[in-house]
């Protein structure tokens, strides 16, 4: 059974840094890709950042580009997301997800998914 969990979320002050990680389980996810999402109350469940096995192709929603890093230990299939200069407007659950037929999620929903972990901006 797939399992995907997140951690590392919290609150933290406009300007400030966080890193939430992911640790997947259950099979091997060597070819899968992996990456993040997020929702914030009233909207709909945005792409974040993913990433191909290997880290080989990387990619970031236009809204995190410049802020926002994605990177994998694929020897302890772990995801992670380095948030720097968080606004915010960058309050969400994040969600952690997998998938092993695309690698690019701007317009693709990952078969396996998180239970999420919220970060939260403000002053």
């Amino acid at each position: 059974q797939v399992r995907l969990v997140e951690s590392g979320g919290g609150m933290r002050q406009p300007g400030d840094s966080l890193t939430l990680s992911c640790t997947a389980s259950g099979r091997t996810f060597a070819n899968y890709a992996l990456g993040w999402f997020r929702q914030s109350p009233g909207k709909e469940r945005e792409f974040v950042a993913s990433i191909r096995w290997g880290g080989g192709s990387i990619y970031y929603a236009d809204s995190v580009k410049g802020r926002f890093t994605i990177s994998r230990d694929d020897a302890k299939d772990v995801v992670y997301l380095q948030m720097n200069n968080l606004g915010p407007e960058d309050t969400a659950v994040y969600y952690c997800a997998a998938d092993a037929t695309a690698d690019n999620w701007k317009d693709y929903r990952p078969y396996y998914w998180g239970q999420g972990t919220q970060v939260t901006v403000s002053s």
